[in-house]
């Protein structure tokens, strides 16, 4: 869903070209499709998300990725150990906004509800944060 979000936000500013957003799992199968809650709850606002396929994270992925953005503090403390220098590019979604709380994944509940209430959130937190998202993208052009 942050994919399919951060996507569109970028589009709307006309930022699209500009970013390569990608998603990867730390605990994830390989090229499965996202649940049909989570396609259903994207399609209500817009966005398609249905082609998206899961991908598993690895270490090319984090040499490679200007940024990395994550959903909850143990995947940022997680990732930090798994990849040493990559530490200074990860950072909690809630940061970006400058809040400091996890968004709790909603997969493998039944329930639209936390479903949409989990793309809200992730949809606040990308409109208040696209600012220092931008910048940080920007200082890591520079660096």
């Amino acid at each position: 869903m942050a994919v399919g979000f951060t996507r569109e936000l970028l589009k709307a500013r006309g930022r699209e070209e500009e970013c390569e957003v990608t998603s990867a799992g730390t605990w994830t199968v390989e090229d499965h499709p996202p649940t049909p809650l989570a396609v259903e709850v994207m399609a209500e606002r817009g966005v398609d998300i249905s082609s998206h396929r899961s991908h598993s994270l690895t270490q090319k992925d984090m040499e490679e990725a200007h940024l990395v953005v994550v959903m909850t503090q143990g995947h940022k403390e997680s990732l930090g150990l798994e990849f040493p220098r990559a530490k200074e590019k990860i950072y909690l979604l809630a940061e970006l906004a400058g809040k400091k709380h996890d968004i709790e994944d909603p997969y493998g509940s039944d329930s639209l509800e936390l479903y949409r209430q989990c793309a809200d959130k992730i949809e606040e937190l990308l409109r208040e944060g696209y600012p220092r998202l931008i910048e940080l993208l920007e200082g890591q052009e520079k660096g």
